[in-house]
């Protein structure tokens, strides 16, 4: 039997065994029930535990809830490996289903951003499911089902996932600890609570901060560069983003250019369809609103962007040719 076979009938198992365990204990699926659950569980609690994460994850139930009580349950360390485990697990199994069961199903479910997660796992690889996990910017139960439809490794997905979902399993576990010694009282509660709040925080503007690292420079291009360009006639495209009315104005426009005022950029993408492969320089009065277009071009995935330097302003300047 072949190895794609064996790892399908697997998955239909779990599966079937996980909707089943669902429908028969749905209405112990309360943190009071399942703690009292759990307390009687002995040695077993943790398994039962990384089990109904596992479960939660492959069912599309809120995680956020059992990560906080992973904390509660079982304190800030054990907590954090038992939520991180249950969590790469139903995300694996997530990925399996979608890959080799139910890719048609998932096709639908992602259909508004599949082609964005293919495009980037094609380009980055790995890196780019450990931006997706470190920066929240698809849901976490919908993410794990799309990727298994990419080309990415199932080994670099797992490890990547665990790893890259560390920083909010750390966070969120701690603050289910801290608050469960909250409501308790305890040694040392304000310092755990503050500590719960910076993690907190950091997990907040983690995200943000990854974007800041992953954003490319912005190529500026001088007058005198984009001039020899087209001397040289290698097909560049200027795109310019001031107003209809700056554009026929005093200062007019570079030969050949196409007008898209920056407020109409985004629904006017279309018309951009066939140059994403070209070399795209934009231009406005100076330059701050073609910087802002630029970036509204990268991330839409235009590849070879560069922004005209001190605008059609400093192309008159030097005396250049305008319509």
């Amino acid at each position: 039997m072949k190895p794609n076979h064996i790892i399908r009938i697997i998955t239909v198992i779990f599966l079937i065994v996980g909707i089943a365990m669902a429908i028969t204990y749905r209405k112990n699926f309360n943190i009071t029930i399942l703690e009292n659950w759990l307390a009687t569980a002995g040695g077993m609690a943790p398994l039962i535990f990384v089990g109904i994460y596992v479960i939660s994850t492959v069912l599309f139930l809120p995680g956020s809830v059992l990560t906080l009580a992973g904390g509660v349950f079982f304190g800030p360390i054990w907590g954090t490996f038992y939520n991180l485990t249950g969590a790469t697990i139903g995300a694996t199994i997530a990925f399996l289903i979608a890959r080799y069961l139910a890719s048609d199903w998932v096709s639908r479910k992602a259909s508004g951003w599949l082609k964005q997660l293919i495009e980037g796992v094609e380009t980055e690889g790995w890196r780019f499911v450990a931006f997706v996990r470190l920066v929240p910017i698809f849901p976490f139960n919908i993410l794990n089902y799309a990727l298994g439809l990419t080309r990415i490794r199932l080994f670099h997905y797992v490890i990547t996932s665990y790893i890259c979902m560390l920083p909010g399993a750390i966070a969120y576990t701690y603050i289910g600890y801290a608050g469960r010694n909250a409501a308790v009282g305890g040694e040392g509660l304000i310092r755990k609570i503050l500590l719960a709040m910076g993690l907190f925080v950091m997990v907040a503007f983690l995200p943000r901060f990854i974007r800041r690292l992953r954003q490319k420079p912005i190529r500026m291009l001088s007058s005198i560069e984009l001039k020899q360009r087209f001397d040289q006639k290698d097909g560049t495209l200027v795109l310019d983003v001031r107003g209809v009315d700056e554009y026929g104005g005093d200062l007019g426009h570079i030969a050949g250019s196409i007008n898209i005022p920056i407020e109409d950029l985004s629904r006017r993408l279309n018309e951009l369809g066939t140059y994403k492969q070209r070399f795209v320089v934009i231009v406005c009065h100076t330059d701050h609103r073609s910087l802002k277009a630029a970036q509204l071009l990268i991330k839409t995935g235009f590849t070879d962007i560069a922004v005209l330097q001190g605008g059609i302003e400093q192309w008159n300047r030097k005396g250049l040719p305008v319509e």
